[in-house]
């Protein structure tokens, strides 16, 4: 757990440790239930300068830094958004970046009660020695560019591992390196006094089966907790971002969202702590319809059943976007339609976070 000893010494780098008494962990512990707000989400917002320039050349629109930054104002700028999402998780780019009148998205972002949060990792690369596997790198300087980043008011930070299910994988090697890596991240973060949100992301694309799915899910979760255990992370002031337990996207035999529903509620009582305030769903490759509809199952499942430790809610990216980015198409006389489109699809969500959808 985080030191309730004054920690006033500095760095290498000469900036000031952060102070990890109490008073800042209780900051943490707000912070952290302040993100899972029952009713509301978190948007993912981080997508890499590569990873949207992709996006963007798929709808016609022309992949420029301009762009980019036109993009990211329509969804900051809308009006109302506060009231769906307690946090937008950022980019690098994005959160230096601003809108037409020179105004910081972070302070719209901070003047609207939104909670800034920053991806920290610097993505994967393959798993040297192990193929068909990646391990997320980003450790280098990080204790810097956290202080950078709460300096410049972010609140809470992101880290994503990605687990692939195939033949012979994941490799118990592959698990427990990218977890030694979230637990030096959350250990970190927690110092500068920053949130963290710890993403082992089990891959939805592949052929397994919704057991071997479960599987691979109880096997990387129950290794995470047990890690940051292990390296005194305090699960009262972290997040979990999880995949849906759901079969691959090549099974051919698709998961309904009632299956769904019950194997991800299984697996998150068997692994995940009791002392974690919350845990998030990603979108992880599901369609918008699809995502929603199965979390709006584990919603209801919720609901039937009671009794759940943490807050569950939702953290899309494409399952929220995506509708976004269809209506807008680059287009200035679109970003109108554009946002009234995502207030749309934020409500939608949160009433299937509480598994609402379908009722009258």
């Amino acid at each position: 757990m985080l030191s309730s000893k004054v920690n006033k010494t500095r760095h290498a780098s000469g900036a000031p440790c952060c102070y990890n008494d109490d008073v800042n962990n209780e900051r943490l512990y707000k912070l952290a239930a302040k993100l899972v707000t029952p009713g509301k989400g978190i948007l993912a917002a981080d997508q890499s300068v590569r990873s949207i320039d992709k996006l963007l050349t798929a709808l016609g629109v022309e992949a420029s830094a301009e762009m980019r930054r036109k993009y990211r104002q329509l969804l900051f700028t809308t009006s109302g958004i506060e009231k769906y999402i307690t946090g937008i998780i950022l980019y690098d780019a994005t959160f230096r970046n601003h809108a037409d009148d020179k105004t910081p998205f972070l302070d719209i972002l901070t003047a609207k009660g939104i909670i800034p949060i920053i991806k920290v990792d610097r993505s994967t690369v393959p798993l040297t020695g192990f193929p068909g596997e990646e391990v997320t790198e980003g450790l280098d300087g990080l204790r810097e560019r956290l202080a950078e980043y709460a300096g410049m008011g972010a609140r809470a930070t992101k880290w994503r591992a990605v687990i692939n299910i195939g033949p012979g994988l994941p490799t118990n090697e592959c698990i427990k390196m990218n977890c030694l890596l979230l637990a030096r991240y959350a250990a970190l973060a927690q110092e500068a006094g920053l949130v963290p949100i710890v993403e082992p992301e089990v891959i939805y694309k592949g052929a397994h089966n919704l057991e071997r799915a479960k599987e691979v899910t109880t096997l990387v979760l129950k290794t995470t907790f047990a890690i940051l255990a292990q390296y005194k992370v305090d699960f009262k002031g972290v997040i979990l971002k999880t995949s849906m337990v759901l079969a691959g996207s090549k099974n051919g035999v698709p998961t309904s969202p009632e299956q769904v529903a019950e194997a991800t509620l299984r697996v998150l009582k068997d692994c995940v702590p009791k002392d974690v305030p919350g845990i998030v769903f990603l979108s992880g490759g599901q369609t918008p319809e699809q995502v929603t509809a199965n979390l709006n199952a584990i919603g209801k499942l919720e609901k039937e059943r009671g009794g759940l430790p943490w807050q569950l809610a939702f953290s899309f990216s494409r399952g929220i976007e995506q509708p976004v980015q269809q209506a807008w198409l680059g287009k200035e006389e679109n970003v109108k339609v554009a946002q009234e489109v995502l207030i749309e699809v934020l409500k939608r969500n949160c009433r299937a976070d509480g598994g609402e959808l379908g009722q009258n």
